[in-house]
């Protein structure tokens, strides 16, 4: 059937009405998942994602789940028919094999082919971190591994590991021996299932309910409409070439110069598409940064998705508008075996939704974003060791301390709790109280950090810094931070946001800088400082509201000094001296001098 007749015949009330049912299956997934899993990472985190994919391969709904996470899972879906042509009800397979679709290994992906009629109808997928994968140290995040030997992961190309509804033991064997949690692991294992399962008995309701016709019409129709609505979209973006570039900070004895990046999209109006060129970049490189082919898609798409309407369907009729073009063997590309993926969900691909969204603001002033915090710092690392608390039980975990300031856009300043761009703003800050119950360690503070977002017509968020160390007996502290040379850029005059710092704290007072990948144990009284980046911001500082530079100051985000030689802004004090208020004709004479003096 041609699309424009299922436009024209399919009810659109039942559209409607069956698009908030699937992404109201996805929610019940993901509560599943979020409630059940046992790792902090998952469990508080959420650094999980849950969709549905149909039997053809297609992304179908995602609900909120984080764009990186899902925005490849067709892939891994279509890999699932392809190796397995005796699929059948009560399979699930666990994909975490970055060459064959998934993002990196650390994502174990949990597929259920979902049979309606005797028809593969539709494929649940529940995608989650895990806070070990049996790498050579003990992180999830390698980045200085060579190759994916040094690496070290347990890789699963699509394995079955249920059949009939019941696991297959040699797998769970296989995990119980290489990882170094495997209570905890198994633990979120059945959380994934769990989720899938949900999923699958949901759909076979829903097809129960309106029939596997209704249900296969819905679906092109759904596609189409979703693609109505992009070409719309696309429409109203004047045609041309937008070239931006970026680069990944060096890593001292990994990759010393850095990795330069290049993003060129061309906005096509009349045919209404979108092609995005990542072909012109560096060859895979022998360290675990490199993007696997689901993150080098899903992160330029996230990129352009973060410039237009916000209430645009993600799926695959969407997706037809969007045309990324790659190559094999490409640091952003497709990689080749050994060739390590085990940081492609973050770093490199940070820096791929920054340049991407910041691209679009070469259009003209209403368009595009600034870039968001693209580091890891020591404030989400994977902390590892034996709690004294639980008889030197071994404990392993990715803590999500940071905050991470969010890029400012032509309307809004950033958000505060940003993370990383890749995650869109959907994962989720941990509780520092849980973290100290759940793990030995100790957070000796937490706190935004002034004048660290980009000043600008709207400011970029301010990043977060954390302080936190072991208590009883040491632990070890793994990350592969970014942007401590290059911060996050501010676009259409707006100022760059900080860079990242991570300092080791002695007991006597001082200070160890860590440049690059982290890798240290902490003796007890030893403690690591984290500071995040602040985000870019947007328009020149010179044209914010007086105001709102004057609550800025007074919630301590900018300082009084930065707020009259950055912003213009001169401001008033009471008899204690505490800033109430601005005076405004200095002020506009203040950035009437600043404006002439060339300094923004």
């Amino acid at each position: 059937m041609s699309a424009a007749p299922i436009l024209e015949t399919f009810d659109p009330v039942l559209l409607a009405v069956l698009s908030n049912r699937m992404d109201a299956i996805v929610r019940e997934m993901t509560n599943t998942l979020l409630r059940a899993a046992r790792s902090a990472v998952i469990a508080m985190s959420r650094d999980f994602s849950c969709c549905l994919v149909t039997g053809e391969g297609d992304l179908l709904a995602t609900a909120e789940a984080a764009p990186v996470h899902v925005f490849g899972a067709h892939l891994q879906a279509r890999s699932m028919v392809d190796l397995h042509p005796d699929l059948s009800e009560g399979d699930a397979f666990l994909h975490n094999d970055p060459y064959l679709g998934n993002t990196h290994p650390a994502d174990h992906t949990i597929l259920v082919p979902v049979f309606c009629a005797g028809m593969h109808l539709f494929t649940a997928v529940a995608k989650a971190h895990q806070a070990d994968i049996g790498n050579s140290i003990p992180t999830t995040y390698h980045a200085s591994a060579k190759d994916i030997y040094e690496e070290g992961a347990l890789i699963f190309p699509c394995v079955r590991v249920q059949r009939d509804f019941r696991n297959v033991e040699d797998i769970m064997r296989m995990c119980r021996k290489r990882i170094r949690v495997p209570d905890q692991w198994y633990g979120d294992y059945l959380a994934a299932i769990g989720a899938a399962r949900i999923g699958e008995r949901r759909l076979k309701a829903l097809v129960e309910q309106y029939g596997v016709e209704t249900l296969r019409a819905f679906i092109h129709a759904w596609f189409d409409y979703s693609e109505r609505r992009i070409v719309q979209e696309i429409r109203r973006l004047p045609p041309g070439r937008l070239e931006n570039h970026a680069r990944h900070d060096p890593i001292p004895g990994v990759i010393p110069d850095g990795i330069p990046l290049k993003v060129v999209l061309e906005i096509d109006p009349a045919s209404a598409y979108i092609d995005i060129d990542l072909r012109d970049n560096p060859d895979c490189l022998p360290c675990g940064l490199n993007e696997s082919e689901a993150c080098a898609i899903n992160n330029v798409m996230t990129g352009v998705f973060n410039c237009l309407e916000p209430d645009i369907p993600h799926n695959a009729g969407t997706f037809r508008r969007i045309r990324v073009h790659l190559r094999e063997n490409c640091v952003v590309g497709i990689p080749r075996f050994p060739h390590s993926c085990s940081v492609a969900t973050t770093n490199v691909g940070d820096r791929l939704v920054n340049a991407t969204q910041a691209a679009f603001a070469g259009i003209g002033e209403g368009w595009g974003l600034a870039e968001g915090n693209p580091s890891l710092t020591s404030g989400c690392a994977v902390v590892s060791g034996e709690d004294a608390r639980h008889g030197n039980r071994a404990f392993i975990n990715q803590m999500f301390l940071m905050g991470g300031g969010g890029p400012a856009s032509p309307v809004s300043d950033g958000w505060i709790n940003l993370l990383i761009p890749v995650g869109a703003g959907l994962l989720y800050r941990d509780s520092v109280e849980l973290d100290e119950q759940k793990y030995p360690v100790l957070v000796k503070s937490l706190r935004l950090m002034p004048d660290s977002g980009g000043p600008g017509r709207h400011r970029g968020a301010p990043g977060t810094e954390v302080v936190y160390g072991p208590r009883a007996r040491p632990i070890r502290v793994v990350s592969a931070p970014d942007a401590w040379q290059t911060p996050p850029r501010g676009v259409r005059g707006g100022h760059d946001g900080t860079c990242s710092q991570d300092h080791i704290l002695r007991p006597d007072g001082g200070e160890t800088k860590v440049e690059g990948f982290i890798n240290v144990e902490l003796q007890p009284g030893e403690f690591i400082r984290g500071r995040d980046c602040g985000g870019g911001g947007y328009g020149s500082p010179l044209e914010r509201d007086l105001q709102r530079v004057l609550h800025d100051v007074q919630e301590r985000w900018v300082s009084a000094g930065q707020a009259e030689s950055v912003y213009g802004v001169v401001l008033t004090r009471d008899a204690r001296g505490e800033v109430n208020g601005v005076d405004v004709p200095a002020s506009e004479a203040r950035r009437s001098a600043l404006t002439q003096g060339g300094a923004h």
